[in-house]
């Protein structure tokens, strides 16, 4: 016979739904960026090298993985012929639809309301 205990079930526990993230400013800033630069059929290299920032940098922001500057703002937006009030309005309008999306959306049952069939 054996000496060790039956296996039993490993219970894992529920975890709540996250609710979906609004996004953060520099996520819709830098898809902006993004968006105009591609509209233009430029690289990231000569945007970079028009606003006077590195191309890793430029990278990044337009990834939302650093916060700009209102001055690396306004040379990225220069340099895709914008203006910073331009590039702020269209983030401003982007945020607005996903705000309004966001409240349409159905909102999910809470964990009470979750049934389990075994």
């Amino acid at each position: 016979m054996s000496s060790h205990t039956p296996n039993r079930a490993r219970v894992i526990p529920l975890r709540p739904v996250p609710a979906p993230r609004e996004p953060l400013w520099r996520d819709i800033v830098g898809d902006v960026l993004r968006r105009e630069r591609v509209a233009q059929q430029r690289t990231l290299k000569d945007v970079a090298e028009a606003a006077r920032i590195s191309v890793p940098y430029l990278s990044e922001v337009e990834r939302g993985r650093k916060e700009a500057s209102s001055e690396v703002l306004a040379a990225a937006a220069r340099s895709l012929g914008l203006g910073l009030g331009d590039v702020l309005s269209l983030a401003q309008q982007e945020l607005a639809r996903h705000s309004a999306s966001s409240r349409r959306s159905p909102v999910r049952a809470s964990l009470s309301e979750v049934r389990l069939a075994a």
